[in-house]
């Protein structure tokens, strides 16, 4: 085994063992295909093909461990939650894998150092952060299996940070929750949108809140999904004692 891992080393690359060695590092055991790894990192702008002219980039990847993460979360919920029905374990399931949570895991791991792309990083999105990690879970799955796919899952996301009891009380989606709580206190709220360019000249989105004709909550932000969100929580936190009576 000595010496058919010394020929394997030396039949790497020099980059290849240094991305070797940083990977094993990351996932804490060493890789067997480590191209499985080098596709999770792969940016589509690359235009890789594999030798029957497919693309290569870590989106297939992603889709794959997107689904482990969320067998694996799902089986650990139902083993740790028996009081909870089928609503419950996925409203649970939604604030673990949320991608607020994935960019935080993948931003930790510096995951995005990795990224083969001719695409300044610069301008990546902030989900690209969290879609790498997804797609690490899916080469990992494709280089050892279900198992070792699962301890990975466990010693990264389960174990330090998967607290059911702080889980419950964490909001996903502050829009959502006024939404709900509009619709049943039969109030009425729109989401006032406009372009609100800043003085730098950033396009920003601005938002007003209104419930029964009345401006409760303004906010801006780069996009109008986040500022409606970013309106919503200033509206909860305004509303807080009211909504928590309900």
């Amino acid at each position: 085994m000595r010496i058919f891992n010394k020929l394997f080393s030396k039949s790497r690359s020099l980059e290849d063992g240094i991305f070797f060695d940083k990977i094993a590092k990351i996932i804490d055991f060493k890789p067997i295909k480590i191209n499985h790894y080098k596709k999770a990192f792969t940016h589509r702008s690359i235009n890789k093909m594999d030798g029957n002219g497919n693309p290569i980039s870590y989106e297939r990847l992603e889709f794959l461990g997107d689904a482990m993460l969320s067998s694996v979360i799902a089986a650990h919920l139902f083993q740790k939650a028996p009081f909870g029905d089928e609503g419950y374990l996925t409203k649970m399931r939604s604030k673990i894998v949320s991608r607020e949570h994935l960019n935080e895991l993948g931003r930790d791991l510096n995951l995005i150092a990795f990224v083969e792309s001719k695409v300044p990083s610069n301008h990546f999105g902030e989900n690209i952060h969290g879609n790498i990690f997804e797609a690490l879970i899916g080469a990992i799955y494709l280089d050892q299996g279900y198992l070792v796919c699962e301890k990975f899952i466990h010693k990264r996301v389960i174990e330090p940070y998967v607290d059911i009891t702080r889980l419950e009380g964490k909001v996903i989606s502050y829009k959502s929750l006024i939404i709900e709580w509009c619709q049943k206190e039969k109030k009425s709220f729109k989401f006032d949108v406009f372009e609100d360019n800043s003085i730098t000249g950033e396009r920003l989105f601005g938002v007003k809140l209104h419930i029964d004709d009345k401006v409760i909550a303004k906010a801006r932000a780069g996009s109008k999904k986040k500022a409606e969100e970013k309106a919503a929580q200033r509206a909860y936190f305004a509303l807080q004692e009211k909504i928590s009576e309900k």
